[in-house]
């Protein structure tokens, strides 16, 4: 036919052969998902199993006496958790779905004598064995916070769900039990127990194992997760950061985020020459990585390949956050990913800064201020501190922090004092009017990774509540004064998010859309500090350097935001072990370390 349009021959042609095989995978979960939820209502509501519907609905429906209604329930369970697995094209999950769908037939044809259902399981799981090759992805890095959260989450479903169960047949109901009554039978019947409310027939036995089957559920996933095989998590070898070292050493000043690539919780590949490299840590399914990757420019197209193969074999949702431009292009031109505007770095070139002039007066004010008040400061590397000092920076800096979860990801070390980061410098301010406490005269500390040869960029900012406001003020503009006689001439300062926005959106003729962006970005600031971030690192007036997020799809950028803020500390979906369970030292209260604009940088 011509002008391009397809036959009608053609079109049939597809249809016979199916969808692409690398649809499959969503294809089967959207359809486990379907009938997983099916199930379930078929399992719970006695309408709906005498429906017409039901016929073609159910994967596990048996006969529908009491013990077909629990096998039913637990299909659409099992089918629903392992729709995710499924759509990410999991190894484990697909055996699985192979081992339980030919079950489900077998249920179907021993409980019903209907082909109906085991057409429908038949149906699923034809394209599962002819595109297995599809359902290759190893599985995610193992992590017992997984097997707790499934038991919590699974836990309070089971709850939410039986509580439905119990409700649902108010004409076989003995009486009119209260609710603390139902919710009383609920955790005796996920326990197999019989509890207090009675049903005239057989609905006894039908709720009792309905609610077994969830117990039952909750119990075998959560032993699964917390004793499956071992993947190992992300963790920097000391082969790796050595290679790492050896690039940076040759190639770290180009990007001033080069150094946060030794945080030894994350992973590393090498391109095939071992001249480029890209850190990253997986994160709820997204393997993340920051900033530009490692060495040679040449180099880096083979360390981008080696990353997205990765990405693929796993099934992990590709990500970078805070590349530069050049960076930016790289990975968009590689890899076919796109690439959006995340906000700007603070960068002060030493030579062009100075406390004079109008724009400076604030910060000039505040630092005289603070100095007439009794503080000092002094600025060196950590290969000139005696270990006594050092343990004591090491612990101010862990109880002067404003929360539980040490934050940072993308711009920070984690660490401090590290007998392999003796390059690093630290500027410490102190007040020897004062009492000596348990750090001594310490007041407040900053800390600096090397940025190449001739730079730093800010990884640390803690201080002590008890000391006065502008401490940050006034260690920076210390280590500006004493960059020169440490051969520094540049220091890269904090990342501010949606710089650009703010800055557009606060000026004359801005117009309605971009006022609005704005102020939803002050809106957010109560919780984020991005507007607090932005105008602090203003203050010492910066050249500004874009930074960029590059992902897969406009669909993948909720989960990738999550991830994030997760990899940063500000979402922590682990639950903490309580306070009396983990080692801390003791000391007196802590107080806390931060004020609006003197947040632990660098965690934003």
């Amino acid at each position: 036919m011509s002008g391009g349009v397809p036959s009608r021959s053609s079109r049939a042609r597809r249809i016979l052969r199916g969808p692409r095989p690398e649809a499959v995978p969503a294809l089967v979960a959207r359809a486990c998902a379907v009938v997983g939820v099916v199930d379930i209502a078929a399992g719970v509501f006695p309408r709906f199993r005498h429906s017409r519907m039901h016929a073609i609905a159910e994967v596990l429906p048996g006969s529908f006496g009491p013990f077909a209604a629990a096998l039913s329930l637990s299909a659409g369970v099992l089918l629903l958790l392992l729709a995710h697995g499924l759509k990410r094209r999991k190894r484990r999950a697909w055996r699985a779905a192979v081992a339980l769908l030919p079950a489900g037939a077998a249920a179907e044809f021993v409980y019903r004598h209907s082909l109906i259902g085991m057409l429908i399981s038949v149906a699923l799981l034809v394209p599962l064995l002819r595109h297995r090759a599809e359902f290759a992805a190893l599985p995610d890095p193992r992590s017992r916070w997984r097997a707790l959260a499934n038991f919590v989450l699974m836990s309070a479903g089971s709850l939410a769900l039986g509580m439905v169960i119990v409700s649902v047949h108010p004409n076989r109901m003995v009486g009119d039990p209260s609710v603390a009554d139902r919710l009383t039978h609920v955790v005796y019947g996920l326990f197999g127990f019989e509890g207090p409310v009675d049903y005239a027939g057989n609905t006894s036995w039908t709720v009792a194992f309905s609610l077994g089957a969830l117990g039952w559920l909750t119990a075998v996933t959560t032993i699964y997760l917390a004793f499956r095989p071992e993947h190992p998590a992300a963790r920097l070898t000391e082969e790796d950061e050595s290679r790492l070292r050896d690039l940076l050493a040759k190639h770290g000043g180009r990007d001033s985020l080069g150094h946060f690539a030794l945080r030894r919780d994350k992973a590393v590949v090498f391109s095939p020459s071992g001249k480029a490299a890209v850190t990253y840590r997986v994160v709820s399914g997204v393997m993340l990585a920051s900033g530009d990757p490692i060495g040679d420019v040449e180099a880096w197209p083979g360390a981008i390949e080696r990353f997205m193969d990765e990405a693929k074999a796993h099934s992990w949702t590709p990500a970078v956050v805070g590349c530069s431009e050049t960076g930016g292009e790289v990975w968009t031109r590689e890899t076919g990913l796109d690439a959006l505007e995340l906000g700007d770095e603070a960068v002060v070139d030493v030579a062009d800064f100075s406390l004079a002039g109008r724009a400076m007066r604030n910060v000039r004010q505040m630092v005289k201020r603070i100095e007439r008040a009794g503080y000092e400061t002094r600025v060196r590397r950590i290969r000139d501190l005696g270990e006594a000092e050092l343990e004591r920076i090491r612990r101010a800096a862990e109880d002067w922090r404003g929360t539980d979860t040490e934050r940072g990801f993308s711009m920070a070390l984690g660490r401090v004092g590290d007998p392999a980061d003796s390059d690093c410098l630290i500027a410490t301010a102190h007040k020897a009017d004062d009492e000596p406490g348990e750090y001594g005269d310490l007041k407040a500390i900053l800390h600096f990774v090397p940025w190449g040869e001739d730079g730093v960029s800010l990884e640390l900012m803690r201080r002590d509540r008890s000391a006065d406001p502008g401490m940050n003020e006034l260690l920076i503009v210390a280590a500006l004064q004493a960059a020169p006689k440490f051969g520094i001439t540049r220091i890269s300062l904090n990342f501010a998010m949606f710089r650009s926005a703010l800055a557009r959106g606060e000026k004359i003729g801005a117009g309605p859309v971009l006022r609005a962006w704005r102020g939803l970005l002050v809106f957010l600031s109560r919780w984020f500090q991005i507007e607090s971030l932005y105008k602090f690192n203003a203050k010492f007036q910066p050249r500004w350097e874009p930074r960029f997020m590059v992902y897969r799809a406009s669909a993948d950028l909720p989960r990738i935001g999550f991830a994030v803020m997760q990899a940063e500390g500000f979402v922590n979906v682990a639950l903490p072990l309580p306070r009396f369970l983990r080692r801390r030292r003791a000391s007196a209260a802590r107080p806390c370390a931060h004020s609006v604009a003197e947040h632990d940088v660098r965690a934003a």
